[in-house]
């Protein structure tokens, strides 16, 4: 791997990169293990693929928001080091694949041209902030929830508090009541609130605690019906910091903070929150609305006249695909972007479009489309001219047939059955054979290749779940049928029943059964009406027949979008893995925490320095932990272990318990003289820790 230099700006952007080149010939060079390697790059946003030896990148755009000069460095970082395809994600992210691990650092480079990053987009970290596409349009919000989200982004992006977490953290904002941002599946979603206090309106949020989807889904909890905006990043951080102390770190499948909660329970949860506060940098952390507000402008478009005659697909397109704006004269145009995929050469002249006739920027929504803001009424028919000409006028925006699919097998390493070759077959049936749900933007059809549910099918009202089934000796792609999902506004869903699991094949056919049935039975009902009026059972006893494996035939075998006969390959899952750590590289990782933390310290950042020695000592105590075979399984515990099997038993001296010397981290207010008092006693900790580490190896 040659070096390579980069000429930024940004001293901290330009160092991380850096690290990361020299990580990345640390790992070939058999210097970190491959383990430790995975979570290392997966915090910068590099993940593997299902095929060996490549790498998918995840673009983190906060709330979706891209603009034309941005979304032109990603076309040519995409050309120049993938394939040319830009793949949208359920966070508003952007993906692109088979990239070479040695040419990341460079890459990560030139994005940052454009004040894009990957870092922190995967891996055990706070993810993409997402929020309504329609933020600051939407006529029904309060506030436009930008500046919110954004603050939040910038907020946590690199924080130390949340570089290591157990698991993932994801955070949404909604617009409004109607809470498209799905606050109720996230750890934290906030949806806003205007209150009068003392004669004054105040702005605020409804904030959601502790939801999430995969395998089992929970419902988030409402903490409260109106936190003041200043108070959210406070409490964020609180519930963060919990998150990563208390939470499981050894078991994957059970390390979501929805887990924690339902483990210790919310009340006990809200004590610990309430109990953190005192460490925190910020009381209060107000967020500057009023310069972002003002810095707002409609942009003022030539005019362009099109003269040739557009015809009905235009008719049906301004039907499903114009949306309203609260600002007048002005309304949204949403693209539909089957299975979110769209190409470089579509994206530049994308970018050129709204740069003239729009307001210079997109944003990516969270079922893979994107929605153009700030078109004048009169410009309509222009931009469908336009789109057309670049294959992105389809109409149906939202609709029945605008299905989300996760990529599945195509390049993830835990797909089991092919998402969006089901997703395609399915939007082929709904285009031949049902064009009028074409027209309706009441029913959502989502698709996970397997039950980690990127693709959200446990909270649609048709969602399909792939997995495999066993016909005889023969196993064969399948597809579980979820019924009964929802979002149903304010914080409040509801999520869909198993119902059945059938062939993937038989797929097409069951949405039949189902549509068919609906028109028939439905009386006028909306589908959630009618599917409780029915019942589990109902849909079971429907779709039965077709979830016979004694029927399968040949073409059972085959999953869609494959020639060759189905074969299950699941490889390691890299959503955020919970990985093997040897001593020598968790005492490393400790130094060079405590190396940052005293950094810090010189910069005067004394909060971050604490909680850099306090990871420190963490690391170094799970590694003399490890070197004597005790497990753990948090942070917590790591504390309470370390005790039993070292203070305790006299075998190292730390003139007090290691509980009494790292908890004062939240029994003091992070001050500069107690930031230095805790890095000295990390440093003399530390060193204590070495001395006996190096003794137990030469004894």
């Amino acid at each position: 791997m040659q070096s390579f230099r980069t000429e930024l700006e940004n001293n901290i952007v330009e160092q991380d990169i850096i690290d990361l080149e020299k990580k990345i010939a640390l790992f070939k060079g058999g210097n970190i293990d491959e383990e430790k390697f995975r979570s290392l790059r997966l915090a910068r946003g590099i993940y593997g693929q299902r095929q060996p030896g490549v790498q998918m990148i995840r673009i983190k755009l906060p709330y979706g928001r891209v603009s034309s000069d941005q979304l032109r460095r990603i076309c040519k970082v995409s050309d120049e080091y993938s394939t040319g395809r830009l793949h949208i994600t359920t966070r508003q992210d952007i993906q692109i694949h088979y990239v070479s691990l040695d040419r990341t650092p460079e890459l990560w480079a030139e994005l940052e041209r454009d004040d894009v990053t990957i870092r922190e987009a995967c891996g055990n970290t706070v993810r993409n902030v997402t929020a309504s596409e329609t933020a600051g349009i939407d006529a029904n919000e309060p506030f436009d929830v930008t500046p919110y989200a954004d603050a939040v982004f910038k907020y946590f992006l690199r924080n130390p508090v949340s570089q290591e977490m157990g698991r993932k953290f994801k955070i949404s904002f909604s617009s409004s009541d109607e809470d498209t941002g799905l606050s109720y599946l996230h750890d934290l979603g906030f949806i806003p609130k205007v209150k009068v206090i003392n004669g004054v309106e105040v702005r605020g949020f409804k904030v959601m605690l502790g939801g999430g989807l995969g395998s089992q889904p929970r419902h988030a909890d409402v903490f409260s019906e109106f936190v003041e905006a200043d108070q959210i990043i406070p409490f964020a951080e609180a519930v963060i910091r919990i998150f990563d102390r208390h939470g499981e770190r050894a078991k994957r499948m059970k390390a979501r903070m929805k887990f924690l909660i339902k483990d210790i329970g919310l009340e006990a949860f809200l004590e610990l929150v309430e109990n953190e506060k005192k460490a925190l940098p910020f009381k209060s952390y107000p967020i500057d609305h009023e310069s972002y507000d003002a810095a707002q402008k409609l942009p003022d478009a030539p005019a362009a006249v099109v003269e040739e005659e557009l015809g009905l697909d235009f008719e049906h397109f301004k039907l499903t695909n114009i949306l309203p704006q609260k600002q007048k004269g002005f309304v949204s145009v949403g693209v539909r972007v089957p299975l979110g995929d769209f190409y470089t050469d579509q994206a530049r002249k994308l970018a050129d479009l709204v740069e003239k006739y729009a307001s210079a920027e997109v944003r990516f929504t969270l079922r893979q489309n994107f929605l153009i803001r700030d078109v004048r009424e009169d410009l309509v028919p222009y931009f469908y001219k336009e789109l057309k000409e670049i294959g992105l006028a389809a109409a149906g925006y939202n609709t029945l047939g605008d299905i989300t699919a996760c990529p599945g097998t195509d390049t993830c390493n835990l797909g089991i059955a092919s998402s969006t070759g089901i997703a395609a077959e399915l939007e082929k049936v709904i285009l031949a054979e049902y064009p009028q749900y074409l027209k309706n933007q009441d029913l959502v059809i989502k698709i996970s290749g397997c039950m980690n549910a990127c693709g959200q099918h446990n909270m649609a009202h048709i969602g399909f779940q792939g997995m495999s089934m066993k016909a005889g000796k023969v196993v064969i792609p399948a597809l579980q049928v979820l019924l009964g999902g929802g979002n149903m506004g304010d914080g409040n869903g509801r999520f869909a029943d198993k119902v059945t699991k059938i062939p993937s094949k038989r797929g097409p056919q069951a949405l039949r059964i189902l549509l068919d049935d609906f028109e028939a039975n439905a009386n006028g009902q909306d589908f959630l009406s009618y599917y409780d009026e029915k019942g589990q059972i109902y849909f079971y006893e429907l779709l039965k027949e077709l979830g016979d494996a004694s029927t399968v035939t040949p073409a059972d075998y085959v999953d869609w979008g494959n020639t060759e006969e189905y074969k299950i390959a699941v490889g390691v899952g890299e959503c955020a893995g919970v990985v093997l750590d040897l001593v020598a590289t968790l005492l490393l990782e400790a130094k060079e925490k405590i190396d940052i933390a005293q950094k810090c310290l010189e910069e005067g950042r004394w909060s971050d320095s604490i909680y850099h020695h306090y990871a420190g000592l963490i690391n170094a105590a799970k590694a003399i932990l490890l070197s004597e075979s005790v497990s753990t399984n948090s942070y917590a515990n790591i504390i309470k272990q370390f005790d039993e099997v070292f203070v305790e038993s006299g075998k190292i001296n730390l003139g007090g318990t290691f509980a009494e010397k790292i908890y004062q981290i939240n029994q003091n207010e992070p001050t500069e003289e107690f930031a230095n008092a805790y890095g000295n006693q990390a440093l003399e900790i530390y060193g204590l820790l070495k001395s006996y580490r190096e003794e137990e190896v030469t004894a």
